[in-house]
């Protein structure tokens, strides 16, 4: 296989899973966590490996 055909296909496969994502659940932006929530007093979900027990 030449890079060419390799790299199509690997665009192909990113572009395939893309509107997979899209078709399956589309973006509903009143439901999306906050991108960034520096300050904003939410509290972090799920667990960090790093924290000690308590």
């Amino acid at each position: 296989m030449t890079r060419s055909l390799t790299a199509a296909l690997a665009l192909a496969f990113v572009a395939a899973l893309l509107v997979f994502d899209l078709a399956r659940t589309p973006p509903n932006p009143y439901q999306a966590p906050t991108l960034l929530a520096f300050g904003s007093g939410a509290m972090a979900s799920g667990g960090f490996c790093g924290a000690l027990p308590d």
